[in-house]
């Protein structure tokens, strides 16, 4: 493998599952550059007063800063399947979790940590890419959620990502058409698709709710 090949996967790698100095580099870079994404994920979830509300996959922590200061939400959960992320989490949020205001999880789309319909909202960003089974993953965000419960999605777009060489290694870039069909198979309604920045990778956000009720 040349070396461009070699960083390449490496970079993959790390934006997979961040860990060490250099997937807290990486996350950190990570988090200034989706701000406005993540921004706008917390801003359409539109968290009711008393709202328990999850940022899965939550890197460099970003999300979870913006949830905590989001008019409604009482209380954060924070789920990350990277122990490097978890950790520096409970550093820098140390006392919202003594507060009780936060709670950290190690898991996954495919695999929460959580009660059955214990969440009124959800996020997760840049994480879809490493899902083999969609299907499964919001399979199990539906068991999670509450009935009504608001799930925002954020993904880099398709084709734009597509041109970034990292991407070719373990990344799944599904079309947008795609992911929006396994959205209403899984029983979920899409309640807005908008675009978010520009650029050289503009964005998508999703917005869904459960139909359960």
């Amino acid at each position: 493998m040349d070396p461009r090949a070699r960083y390449d996967a490496l970079l993959a790698r790390h934006l997979r599952r961040p860990e060490g100095f250099l997937g807290r580099f990486v996350s950190g870079r990570l988090d200034r550059r989706n701000h406005d994404l993540i921004a706008a994920a917390v801003e359409a979830l539109d968290p009711a007063a008393g709202s328990v509300v999850a940022d899965i996959g939550f890197g460099g922590g970003v999300g979870l800063h913006l949830l905590l200061e989001a008019p409604g939400v009482e209380e954060a959960v924070g789920i990350d399947i990277s122990s490097s992320m978890l950790a520096a989490a409970r550093r820098r949020f140390e006392a919202e979790l003594a507060a009780g205001r936060l709670r950290l999880e190690s898991g996954s789309l495919e695999e929460m940590p959580l009660p059955d319909a214990s969440l009124d909202g959800a996020l997760t960003v840049n994480t879809i890419y490493f899902l083999d089974d969609l299907g499964a993953a919001l399979a199990e965000l539906g068991r999670v959620l509450r009935p009504g419960g608001r799930l925002a999605i954020g993904i880099g777009d398709p084709d734009a990502m597509a041109e970034m060489p990292f991407t070719a290694h373990g990344f799944r870039l599904r079309p947008i058409a795609e992911l929006e069909s396994a959205i209403a198979d899984s029983g979920f309604h899409l309640v807005e698709h908008r675009r978010v920045g520009g650029g050289k990778v503009p964005a998508h956000l999703l917005l869904i709710e459960s139909s359960r009720r």
